[in-house]
């Protein structure tokens, strides 16, 4: 299996494990360390990886096209939930002083206007799109689908709607080019038929093939796909009937339970807890399913994170270089396949792109960490991920740290004698990655600024189709009780 189609198999259909019975949440407190309390050596250093991984989709992304790689540098395909992440980036660059408004609002209408224009159809390779879905990749010169495997991605499309709709709300000045963004925006917003992705209704289907049709698979599970169902219930034209998000939560009881002394709403991987919370503030609003359990999915992020950090100081497979500083596993790169004897007559097993994770549904890890794991959390639990961010940067060097931030992930623990499929063999260090991710390096930049500003968030508040689907999922409190 190719690694492009790998991804779209690993990041949104993993299969859950059983889980325990229903507990009571264990309590803990909201995060106390503010980024302006950080001493002035340490803020610097979260600006400027906050800059570096801005930049890191300024200049990856095509300016003609918007179009912004899967994973670069290097020859990529193009990955339209990157795009997502990167539309919104230019509003933190904006806000940073890191690009003029003007520069932002040219990169986003060029965006933009290349997915409002491009092809929606059904054939097998001359289409960017169909029903308003885009493919998960495309090909980064012509535009179109990236090879006869890749799906019409349900979730890939809300995160580059994410994009689309903060730039709706975020350029809301009067120049023409402004309002054509925000005009362009809720085209490509309302043309998606979300009825239509809906096979086995209420609840949605991971996505479409023109060969295969349907994905047997649905939306169902806690995971990244929250805001699968927010968007299509927010939808003006082509909403999602009332139960979908009940559906949607139905399905949560196997994931509730303890792993690592947290009670919470497993994931194992963590981009799972990272990717909705990127752009909503999910920060003392609830559901039903939140207030039958007196919590809040921030509150079930925050758990995870802790969580994730206690399993590697546990460290149960010991693992090269784990601790207190030294965490975080999710879907990354790796060093590709490879089984090594040891001494005492063990084995361990190395992977290439897979989703890592720990928790209560599964354990997939094989030492390698990826710096996205902690740092998107960091608006979650700033006082452990700051320190993990430091550390991390302060042992390993630019070997894993350069021009646009941290590489995608690094292996401690690599020492196999092979040649990795992927990165490159540091001596004395193990394996570190020698790319980013797009879809990795967007949460690193969105929660740090979430964590310092509340910029995405206080934006994306604003944005009527948002709301409207968060009211018709059920949430209330916090914010959404306030005027709009």
């Amino acid at each position: 299996m190719t690694k492009h189609l790998l991804r779209a198999v690993l990041v949104g259909a993993l299969t859950l494990a059983a889980g325990t019975a229903w507990a009571a949440p264990v309590p803990d407190t909201a995060p106390t360390l503010k980024y302006n309390a950080l001493p002035k050596d340490q803020r610097a250093a979260i600006d400027e990886l906050e800059q570096r991984t801005f930049q890191w989709f300024w200049d990856s992304a095509d300016p003609k096209t918007g179009l912004i790689p899967d994973h670069w540098p290097g020859e990529s395909f193009a990955s339209i939930a990157s795009v997502g992440f990167g539309l919104t980036a230019y509003g933190v660059g904006v806000e940073r002083g890191y690009v003029t408004r003007a520069q932002a609002v040219d990169r986003t209408l060029a965006t933009l206007r290349f997915f409002n224009e491009a092809t929606q159809n059904d054939s097998e390779d001359d289409a960017t799109g169909y029903h308003g879905f885009f493919y998960h990749f495309l090909d980064m010169k012509t535009g179109k689908r990236y090879g006869r495997g890749v799906e019409l991605s349900s979730v890939d499309t809300t995160w580059l709607l994410c994009g689309v709709l903060f730039a709706q709300t975020y350029f809301d000045g009067h120049s023409a080019k402004e309002k054509e963004i925000r005009e362009l925006a809720d085209a490509i917003y309302k043309r998606v038929d979300w009825t239509w992705m809906q096979p086995k209704a209420p609840l949605v289907s991971m996505g479409w093939t023109p060969g295969g049709k349907f994905i047997p698979a649905n939306w169902k599970g806690y995971d990244e796909g929250m805001l699968v169902y927010v968007l299509a219930m927010g939808s003006p034209t082509h909403p999602v009937s009332d139960d979908a998000w009940q559906a949607w939560t139905k399905t949560y009881p196997k994931q509730w339970g303890e792993f690592q002394g947290r009670t919470f709403l497993n994931f194992a991987p963590l981009f799972g807890h990272q990717y909705s919370h990127a752009w909503v503030d999910f920060r003392g609003i609830q559901d039903a399913w939140g207030r039958d359990h007196h919590t809040d999915y921030f509150e079930n992020s925050r758990q995870a994170t802790y969580a994730q950090r206690s399993y590697a100081i546990a460290n149960p497979n010991h693992w090269e270089d784990y601790g207190e500083n030294v965490w975080g596993l999710t879907a990354c790169n790796g060093p590709g396949d490879a089984v090594v004897k040891r001494d005492d007559g063990s084995t361990r097993a190395f992977y290439g792109y897979t989703a890592r994770g720990a928790g209560l549904d599964y354990v997939s890890d094989d030492g390698t960490i990826a710096p996205t794991a902690a740092g998107g959390s960091i608006a979650f639990a700033p006082e452990i991920v700051v320190p993990a961010l430091l550390e991390m940067k302060k042992r390993y060097g630019d070997a894993v740290y350069g021009k646009y931030g941290f590489v995608d992930a690094f292996n401690p623990s690599y020492d196999t004698g092979a040649k990795p499929s992927e990165g490159r063999v540091v001596p004395g260090m193990g394996w570190a990655d020698d790319k980013q991710i797009g879809i990795d390096q967007g949460p690193i930049v969105l929660m740090i600024e979430n964590w310092r500003s509340g910029f995405v968030w206080n934006v994306m508040r604003k944005n009527p189709y948002v709301r409207k689907g968060l009211e018709r999922a059920g949430f209330t409190g916090g914010w959404m009780d306030q005027k709009k």
